[in-house]
């Protein structure tokens, strides 16, 4: 009988690789180009987990293996573990980025400069935040609209983590900042997020097919030392709005 894990991601061999034989026969394909891993198991030993990933891309159903959620230490754990045992590292990793959540910038970016590992940024636009669309208040619409007022505890404290004093302070500097450089507030958290020598590609999303030009205005962006450093000052300014 398999294990059980109760409240865990169980990234252990089992569960990777029967997690791998139903992603392929839903996708139809013989093989995935990155495989992530979703968020650090901390009980399962990460030389399991590698193990269990080399061997996927040994025998042919995965190229590339990636972490997600993870920390300077646990990205520099796997890695070293990996050179130890010779296998397959973590090619990537991706993690929450973006104008109000640059803390990638302490430590993770130093790791992934030093050993060639790409940041995958997901929310670059923080759920919608930097739209400045919750600066006019919740009535907006979206996300968090629904979820400052969720029953269920959690969701609410993600609400509060996203859309609070802070991030709304944050984000009006960041509109007049767009405003003043003729782009959507959007085009700029976007290309904020890949303007970074260790970003290989930046997740976007969207509700409707309108929401996306903003967002793919950005791809043939580069944000110049100037503007750099005006959003260099606002983080100064105003430190960490997501915690």
């Amino acid at each position: 009988m398999p294990p059980i894990y109760h409240g865990l991601t169980a990234i252990d061999s089992f569960h990777i690789k029967r997690a791998i034989e139903g992603s392929l026969k839903r996708l139809q394909t013989d093989y995935i180009d990155l495989y992530q891993m979703h968020w650090p198991d901390f009980i399962v030993p990460i030389e399991e987990s590698l193990k269990a990933f080399d061997e996927l891309v040994r025998e042919g159903k995965v190229r590339y293996i990636g972490t997600s959620n993870d920390s300077a230490y646990g990205l520099t754990k796997a890695n070293e573990t990996s050179k130890r045992l010779g296998i397959a590292r973590f090619e990537s990793i991706q993690n929450n980025f973006s104008l109000n959540n640059p803390r990638f910038l302490d430590e993770l970016a130093n790791v992934c400069q030093r050993e060639s590992i790409s940041l995958l940024p997901y929310s670059p636009i923080a759920g919608g935040v930097l739209s400045g669309k919750y600066n006019q208040g919740f009535s907006q619409g979206g996300r968090y609209s629904d979820y400052i007022s969720d029953k269920n505890g959690r969701v609410r404290a993600q609400a509060a983590r996203f859309v609070n004093e802070k991030t709304l302070a944050a984000t009006a500097r960041y509109v007049e900042l767009a405003l003043e450089l003729d782009m959507h507030p959007v085009t700029l958290a976007v290309a904020y997020s890949k303007n970074f020598d260790f970003v290989a590609s930046t997740i976007i999303g969207a509700t409707s097919a309108a929401q996306l030009e903003p967002s793919l205005k950005a791809m043939d962006i580069t944000l110049n030392t100037e503007i750099m450093n005006k959003i260099a000052d606002i983080q100064k300014d105003i430190m960490y709005p997501m915690g």
